[in-house]
C-alpha cells in the first residue's frame, strides 16, 4: 500500500481527457465508437466489480483479447481497482495459458469469447479449471443480452451490469507494479518482466514526445493512430494505445491485420500514426505489388509509419518509403524495458539498418562476456539502463540478478554502437551460429539476401554439422513467378559472402511461420528440423 505522499496510478491517462472531454472519441473498431468519458465509466464498473470480487491492491488479474474495445476497458479497471494486469496472447494453448495464470498468482481472468477459428474462452476455461489461485473466470461477449458458454462464470456485460459508473482510484505508488508482461521464452519458460506505474508512463510520454518531434503539433488537432499490433504485446499496449491516450488522440482497433484491411482503414478513418514489424510492412507492399494497386489515395493523411518487434530489412525498409512517400522510423526494445529503448530520432537523419539512438533518460552500451565495454564500432551485447528498465522477473530473484549485472540490463541483442551513437542490432545472442570456431550473425546475411532480386523473404538459422559443429541454412520465400533454383541462390550467395559466411543449404517455402506480434519463429524451423 502506498502510504507517501506520491501518487501515480497510469488510469489517469484516461481519467484525464474524461474529466477535460468527455465526448471526444477515444476508440473506433468497426461499428463501435467510444467516447474518453464511455471509456473511463466502463472501466470504472470493472474496478467497481473486481472489488466486490475481492480483488485488492497489487492483486494479480489476467487479460486475454484481441484488439477489441474490451481490452482498453480491462486493462484500465484493472489498475484503477490498484491491481495488476497480466496480458496474455489470444493464441495460447490451455498448457500455455494454465502456466501463464499459475505462474502471474493470477486471481481472476477476463477472457475474450473468441470465435470458431479460435475458441479463446473454451481453451481458458481448459485452463482456468487446472488451476488453484485464479477464483474468477469472465467471458467477454460481443453482444450484450449474450450468456456466458459456461453456466458458473458470468458474462463481463452480467458483472457490471449493477455497477457504478463512478470509482476512486487507487493511489499506487510510482514504483508499484502495473503490468506482468511475459517473454517469449526462446529459453526455458516464459519469464514474467514486473512492469511498475512510472515505468509505463514515462515511456509513454516518450513514445508520444517523439511523435511530436517528428511532426510538430497543431493545436487542438486530434490525431489518428491505427493499431494492428495486438495490444497484449508490450508495443501496441505502451508505444501505441497508451501513449496515445496520454495525448487525447484517437486509436483505431483492428482484431486482425490484413493489408487491404489496413489500406481500407487508413482511408477511412484518416489515420496518421501506424506502427508494424517488418513482417506486416512487407505483406503490405507484396499485396500492393501483386494487385497493382495505386497507393496515393491511402497515403494521404499518413505522418510517421514506425518499426519495431525485430530488425527491418534495408531493402523493405527503402522500397516501403520509396511506394507510400512517408518515412518509415525504425525503433528497438524489449517487455523488459517498458518498451522503447532507441529510435532513429525525427530531428536527425535516419539511418537505415539501425535502431537509431537511445531515447531520454535511457543510456545503452555494448559489453563483452566479462562485462566490459567494446569500442564503438566492434559487437557486443546491448545493456540498457534507465527510467524504463523493469523492476524485475516476478518470483524470480536469481533470473533477474543474471539480467541485471552492474547495474545494467542485459538484453541477450548482439549490436553496435557507431561513432555517432547509432545503434544496430546484429543478432539475438542465442541466435548466433558457431560455425567451426567462427560466430556468424544470421542478421548479417539476411539483410543481404534480402536483396536478391527474387527473394520475397527469409530466415537462416544454424544447423547441426558433426564436422564443423553447425551450418548454415537459409529458408526463402520467393517472388511470385520465380524460377530460382537452389543450386543458383547458392551460387549466388558466394558472391556476397566469404567462404565460411555462405547458407550451404537452402529450403524454399511459400511461406515462413509467423508469431501473434509478426516475427519469424526460428524456433519452430529449429524444432522441425529437430523432429519435435
Amino acid at each position: 500500500m502506498n502510504h507517501g505522499a506520491t501518487v501515480l496510478n497510469l488510469a489517469s491517462i484516461i481519467e484525464h481527457h474524461a474529466r477535460l472531454t468527455p465526448e471526444k472519441e477515444a476508440i473506433i473498431c468497426l461499428d463501435k465508437r467510444l467516447t474518453y468519458g464511455e471509456l473511463n465509466s466502463y472501466a470504472n464498473k470493472v474496478a467497481n466489480a473486481l472489488r466486490k470480487l475481492g480483488i485488492q491492491y497489487g492483486d494479480k488479474v489476467a487479460l486475454s483479447c484481441p484488439n477489441l474495445p474490451f481490452f482498453p476497458i480491462v486493462y484500465y479497471g484493472i489498475l484503477k481497482a490498484g491491481a495488476v494486469v497480466v496480458p496474455l496472447n489470444v493464441l495460447f494453448k490451455p498448457r500455455e495459458i494454465a502456466y501463464h495464470i499459475a505462474d502471474s498468482d493470477s486471481k481472476a481472468f477476463f477472457v475474450f469469447e473468441g470465435t470458431n477459428e479460435l475458441p479463446v474462452a473454451q481453451m481458458a476455461k481448459e485452463a482456468f479449471d487446472k488451476t488453484e489461485t485464479c477464483k474468477e473466470l469472465i467471458i467477454m461477449t460481443s453482444e450484450s443480452s449474450a450468456k456466458s458458454p459456461f453456466e458458473s462464470h458470468p458474462t463481463i456485460w452480467q458483472l457490471i451490469a449493477q455497477e457504478s459508473a463512478d470509482f476512486e482510484t487507487y493511489p499506487t505508488a510510482p514504483h508499484d507494479t502495473c503490468s506482468i508482461l511475459y517473454t517469449s521464452g526462446t529459453t526455458g519458460q516464459p519469464k514474467g518482466a514486473e512492469l511498475s506505474h512510472m515505468n509505463v508512463y514515462f515511456n509513454s510520454i516518450v513514445a508520444w514526445n517523439l511523435h511530436i518531434t517528428s511532426i510538430g503539433i497543431e493545436k487542438d488537432k486530434q490525431y489518428v493512430c491505427l493499431i494492428t499490433l495486438p495490444l497484449f504485446h508490450t508495443t501496441g499496449q505502451t508505444a501505441q494505445m497508451n501513449a496515445q491516450f496520454y495525448a487525447g488522440n484517437k486509436i483505431v482497433l483492428l482484431p486482425r491485420f490484413e493489408p487491404q484491411a489496413f489500406l481500407e482503414t487508413v482511408r477511412k478513418e484518416k489515420v496518421n500514426f501506424w506502427t508494424g514489424v517488418p513482417t506486416m510492412y512487407w505483406a503490405i507492399l507484396k499485396h500492393v505489388e501483386e494487385n497493382k494497386i495505386d497507393v496515393s489515395p491511402y497515403a494521404e493523411t499518413m505522418l510517421i509509419m514506425s518499426s519495431g518487434g525485430a530488425p527491418m530489412p534495408v531493402e523493405v525498409m527503402k522500397k516501403f518509403e520509396q511506394t507510400f512517400g512517408v518515412r518509415v522510423l525504425e525503433g528497438y526494445g524489449l517487455s523488459e524495458t517498458s518498451p522503447i529503448v532507441s529510435f532513429n530520432h525525427p530531428q536527425l537523419p535516419s539511418k537505415p539498418g539501425t535502431v537509431g539512438q537511445p531515447v531520454f533518460g535511457v543510456e545503452v552500451k555494448c559489453v563483452d562476456d566479462n562485462d566490459n565495454e567494446v569500442p564503438r564500432g566492434e559487437r557486443g551485447e546491448i545493456v540498457v539502463r534507465g527510467h524504463n528498465v523493469m523492476k524485475g522477473y516476478y518470483k524470480r530473484p536469481e533470473d533477474t540478478a543474471e539480467a541485471m549485472k552492474n547495474g545494467w540490463f542485459h538484453t541477450g541483442d548482439i549490436g553496435i554502437i557507431d561513432e555517432e551513437g547509432y545503434i544496430s542490432i546484429v543478432d539475438r545472442k542465442k541466435e548466433m551460429i558457431l560455425r567451426g570456431g567462427y560466430n556468424i550473425y544470421p542478421r548479417e546475411l539476411e539483410e543481404v539476401i534480402m536483396t536478391h532480386p527474387e527473394v520475397s523473404l527469409c530466415a537462416v538459422i544454424g544447423v547441426p554439422d558433426e564436422r564443423l559443429g553447425e551450418e548454415i541454412k537459409a529458408y526463402v520465400v520467393r517472388k511470385q513467378g520465380s524460377t530460382l533454383t537452389e543450386e543458383e541462390f547458392i551460387e549466388w550467395c558466394k558472391t556476397q559472402f566469404a567462404a565460411n559466411k555462405y547458407p550451404r543449404y537452402v529450403e524454399f517455402r511459400d511461406s515462413l511461420p509467423i508469431s501473434g506480434t509478426g516475427k519469424i519463429l526460428k524456433r519452430m524451423l529449429k524444432e522441425e528440423l529437430a523432429g519435435k
